[in-house]
């Protein structure tokens, strides 16, 4: 029996779309990052890019438990002394939903060289509405 290895033009992508407001951020995130991978897929591959396109709907409405809002806190550090910055998520969701959720995906997806164009297909979008191709949902 040989092993089946799908050429890159037999490759089908499907436009996924998912409700923020219907998950708690890691749920939401792990299932994300499996669909953008291609490990839903039969032909799934792990040296290759088979995975699908994700849209997220309603970013600013995402659920979270216990405390994080006030709790977790986001760090950035220039490289200089004294250069350390930090918000807290509660901050970060008022001014930019969109990267808490590309960043927890961003984090749950494999760390190599197929990253950046597997994080290319994720769309974060703010409200309801996208202009978007959708055949699926999550």
């Amino acid at each position: 029996m040989k092993t089946f290895l799908p050429k890159t033009s037999e490759i089908k992508r499907a436009w996924y779309e998912a409700d923020a407001s219907k998950f708690t951020l890691g749920r939401l995130a792990t299932r994300i990052a499996t669909i953008l991978r291609g490990k839903h897929k039969v032909t799934f591959t792990p040296h290759m890019d088979v995975g699908d396109f994700v849209v997220v709907k309603n970013a600013e409405k995402i659920k979270f438990t216990g405390r994080k809002l006030d709790q977790k806190q986001y760090y950035r550090f220039s490289g200089y002394p004294g250069g350390i910055y930090k918000k807290s998520l509660k901050e970060r969701m008022e001014k930019e939903p969109e990267k808490v959720i590309r960043d927890a995906v961003y984090n749950m997806v494999d760390k190599n060289r197929l990253r950046k164009d597997i994080m290319r297909r994720l769309k974060v979008v703010k409200g309801d509405k996208h202009s978007f191709p959708i055949t699926r949902n999550i």
